[in-house]
């Protein structure tokens, strides 16, 4: 057997295979439009997850569950009080999606292991390719490694065994209990670090011609709902100048709020994509209008005053036109900074792979931004073509996906030949 010193630069993973693995896959809640919908804990997401245990199998590694329906496939390290390298994504997708978001995470980290122990390499590690339960969020965002990471807070239980009975109900038909989710949370000493490769979701990598992003950022997110209230009369009679029109309060806030961010916080994003007016009739003025928005950002500090300035706007407009308005914060996710001794892993990678690769940030959330948190964490972009994702155009050439999958793997054995139970990386 190899030592775990031994670096092998030349180990590739099997391409045919993983191909093989991605139509099969991408057959499970095909669309007509040549997407996918797999929407968490569906009848078709359950098929996913069944063809993966399946996969997990045959391979001779060894299927682990968890309590909130994480499903991993574990190539165990013979070392005593060996800790485990995460690696994957999640089978999960958005209505009609694409074939590679998430999936290809999770399909070139069961490659890796596969190749790993064909090589028969001995690790110092155990190595575990994960699938996460609900990353998009169709129930709960990012459910899977929040509960991993022991991230879910006391009011997300609660609503969960209370408060959302259709959650709950889709929880139990996949044969989960949400009584025990909290059991799934690990120990970040058990970990030594997470790894992930993703399609970027954006056209920078395809544009600019660069095989590799390596991410050195996730935006934070926060999502409010903004209710402007105002009062409802009839379209003909009711004097211009005397309206309290809740919608044209929502439409004032919408445009200066992307003007607001821009000229502001520059790395920044806004979005209203969800509006709702009451009583909802052409000749009723609307008494109130009920918006969805989202606030991104990478840092922190910017992310909390850029929200501060928002809300704020949203008073001003309310009071332009004599209304009133309510605001509630419905989610949060942290922005997050990716661990520097994986970034300059995975660069090296790709330096001796001959692979081009560029820092970059990443604009959407994945489930890094949550793990980064709770240990090194490392993510690797292929380029998306015309960065379309989240639509059945989703496109990534298949010589990127294997430029992935070998930068993966092979950062994975950097990771592990330098990891031991006293964890990774030593020079963090």
């Amino acid at each position: 057997m190899l030592q775990t010193s031994i670096v092998m630069p030349d180990l590739k993973i099997n391409q045919e295979r993983l191909y093989a693995d991605f139509l099969q896959l991408a057959a499970i809640g095909a669309t007509p439009e040549g997407g996918v919908s797999r929407l968490a804990l569906s009848a078709e997401d359950i098929q996913a997850r069944a063809w993966f245990a399946d996969k997990i199998e045959i391979a001779g590694l060894i299927v682990r569950d968890d309590d909130a329906g994480n499903l991993s496939g574990v190539l165990p390290s013979d070392q005593p009080g060996a800790k485990t390298l995460l690696v994957g994504s999640h089978l999960d997708t958005v209505p009609n999606g694409g074939r590679y978001d998430g999936a290809i995470g999770v399909l070139c980290a069961l490659e890796c292991l596969r190749t790993i122990k064909e090589a028969g390499i001995k690790l110092p590690l155990h190595l575990e390719a994960i699938n996460f339960t609900d990353d998009e969020g169709c129930w709960k965002s990012l459910f899977g490694c929040r509960a991993l990471a022991g991230s879910l807070s006391p009011e997300d239980h609660s609503e969960i065994n209370y408060g959302e009975g259709s959650f709950r109900a889709a929880l139990m038909q996949a044969g989960i209990d949400p009584r025990a989710i909290w059991r799934s949370s690990r120990a970040p000493q058990s970990i030594c670090a997470y790894l992930e490769v993703h399609i970027e979701q954006s056209p920078r990598l395809y544009r600019d011609n660069v095989d590799i992003g390596v991410v050195t950022g996730i935006v934070g997110r926060s999502t409010y709902n903004v209710t402007f209230i105002g009062q409802a009369g009839h379209s003909g009679t009711t004097d211009m100048y005397k309206r309290r029109d809740a919608l044209r309060g929502a439409a004032l806030f919408i445009v200066r709020a992307h003007d607001l961010v821009r000229e502001r916080y520059g790395d920044g994003i806004f979005n209203c994509g969800d509006v709702t007016v009451e009583p909802g009739m052409f000749n009723v003025i609307p008494s109130k209008a009920c918006l969805t928005v989202e606030c991104r950002h990478v840092s922190h500090k910017l992310m909390t005053e850029m929200e501060t300035a928002v809300i704020a706007l949203a008073h001003q407009c309310a009071a332009t036109y004599g209304l009133s308005v309510e605001t509630e914060k419905i989610t949060t996710m942290p922005a997050a900074t990716l661990a520097a001794g994986v970034i300059h892993t995975i660069e090296s990678v790709c330096d001796d792979l001959g692979l081009t690769h560029e820092r970059l940030v990443s604009y959407s959330g994945h489930s890094p931004q949550i793990l980064a948190h709770f240990t090194d964490t490392g993510m690797i972009f292929i380029p998306s073509v015309d960065g379309i994702s989240h639509h059945p155009n989703e496109f990534t050439e298949w010589d990127d996906v294997i430029n992935g999958a070998n930068v993966l793997l092979q950062t994975m054995m950097r990771v592990a030949s330098r990891g031991s139970s006293d964890g990774y990386p030593p020079d963090r």
